[in-house]
């Protein structure tokens, strides 16, 4: 091979990374994805009234950045079996768009057993089924986005090497006593009021909302949530008449039925939220943004990973930003106030025991200090909060959040050397004998 033409392999090899998420390669079987769950696990299973082999679901949430574990009970309902301080996620609140926008994927995912991995590179790790037909729909890009160890994301769902071994333990058993399909949930905060009155002007909300009613029928019926995708839309809770699920994504909805009482139950609670929204926006609640240098961290962890990715941008917490009602930031000046608000401070009052005729100055307030932001008054027809959060637009359309202008170019994670080295690749097989694809971007 001459010199050029390795050079030209080389970059491309640098380019294809930086377009990649979670960056994989095939390594040799490690034992890892066969070891046991851990007894701890299990005796917590049996105290929630579940087994290792009773069906799971998973939450994700990005700005708490926990995972939660989810087990089926006997009746059918499911129990919260388990929450994991999330070691590591990457971009900002808010789907992802396209490949290489390093976003952590948001919306309702679904998990089988040919997208187990048990030869990740990052210890293990299972894909989470990005993009699915609501993203193709949209026309997004990218592939290949998992739940893995290593706490090292470019798009990806980090766990430490040891939560990732129970993870996957949990979820193998799973599809060992006959679950043919995990659901994920994964969302962008936990929707409650006071998340849902923080970021109500956030340019992602008409989507964001969507997403929160298949959550809020997840938790008034702690049953896995219907899902369908069609118009360009999720659709939860309700089933075609004629029992065929829907194919297109693109197509008009067919005929759905639905439960009325869990509509009822979803329809009150929303109901109860709206009412909260309005009561702490009318309290002084301001409307932001958050922007993150490169996604968070729970701090549990506070940095202490031996592996972890990108330790400099989590240096950087977090900033929120005032936004006005069409989500553009408010001027500087009612942000540093907000920011750092002046507090009065009463100055003690000279006694002279003679009339004083000279004006007594009671606070340090200076003049020249700005004015708090407004709260925009909503609208007299319609409350704000109900137009953004209950709006009966039928296709909201997600937009991505982005750092802002000045950041630094984002590098990769470091990559996880593997534990042996393969003398030839091998890939996973799903049921059937399926080839799986084991390169994760």
């Amino acid at each position: 091979m001459s010199a050029g033409l390795a050079s030209r392999i080389a970059v491309l090899a640098v380019l294809s990374g930086l377009l990649g998420g979670c960056e994989e390669s095939l390594t040799r079987s490690n034992g890892r994805s066969t070891a046991p769950i851990p007894s701890k696990v299990l005796a917590l299973m049996k105290e929630k009234n579940t087994d290792a082999h009773k069906p799971i679901l998973i939450r994700a949430f990005k700005k708490e950045a926990e995972l939660e574990i989810w087990k089926q009970q006997a009746d059918g309902q499911y129990t919260l079996l388990k929450t994991y301080p999330m070691c590591r996620w990457s971009g900002q609140l808010g789907p992802k768009v396209r490949e290489g926008d390093r976003q952590v994927p948001e919306g309702f995912y679904t998990i089988t057993p040919g997208q187990m991995n048990p030869n990740s590179a990052y210890y293990l790790s299972f894909n989470v089924g990005y993009p699915n037909a609501y993203d193709r729909a949209h026309g997004y890009t990218g592939g290949s986005i998992m739940v893995h160890g290593a706490c090292s994301s470019a798009g990806c769902f980090s766990m430490t090497d040891e939560q990732i071994a129970e993870i996957y333990a949990i979820s193998r058993e799973a599809f060992g006593g006959g679950q043919r399909a995990i659901q994920m949930q994964s969302l962008p905060f936990r929707m409650t009021p006071e998340n849902l009155a923080k970021h109500r002007f956030d340019p992602n909300m008409k989507f964001w909302k969507g997403l929160k009613e298949g959550s809020d029928q997840f938790e008034v019926s702690r049953q896995e949530t219907r899902v369908s995708i069609c118009e360009r839309r999720y659709v939860f809770g309700q089933t075609p008449t004629d029992g065929r699920p829907v194919r297109d994504a693109q197509a008009a909805c067919p005929p759905m039925q639905q439960d009325q009482q869990l509509a009822d139950l979803v329809a009150e609670k929303q109901k109860q939220d709206e009412a909260k929204v309005a009561e702490l926006v009318a309290s002084g609640v301001k409307p932001v943004r958050i922007v993150y240098a490169d996604g968070g961290q729970h701090p549990e962890f506070s940095m202490k990973v031996n592996e972890l990715s990108r330790p400099e941008a989590l240096e950087q917490a977090p900033r929120e930003i005032i936004v006005d009602e069409k989500g553009r930031p408010v001027p500087a000046a009612v942000q540093i106030a907000a920011a750092k608000p002046v507090k009065p401070e009463a100055k003690p009052v000279q006694t002279t025991g003679k009339a004083d005729t000279r004006q007594q100055a009671v606070t340090s307030v200076p003049a020249s200090a700005p004015a708090p932001a407004a709260i925009p008054a909503p609208a007299p027809e319609e409350p704000f909060y109900k137009r953004l959060l209950w709006s009966s637009d039928p296709a909201p359309q997600p937009v991505a959040s982005q750092p802002e202008p000045s950041a630094r170019p984002i590098p990769l994670p470091p990559r996880r050397q593997a534990t042996a080295p393969a003398p030839k690749p091998e890939a996973s097989l799903a049921p059937g004998g399926k080839v799986v694809a084991t390169l994760e971007r």
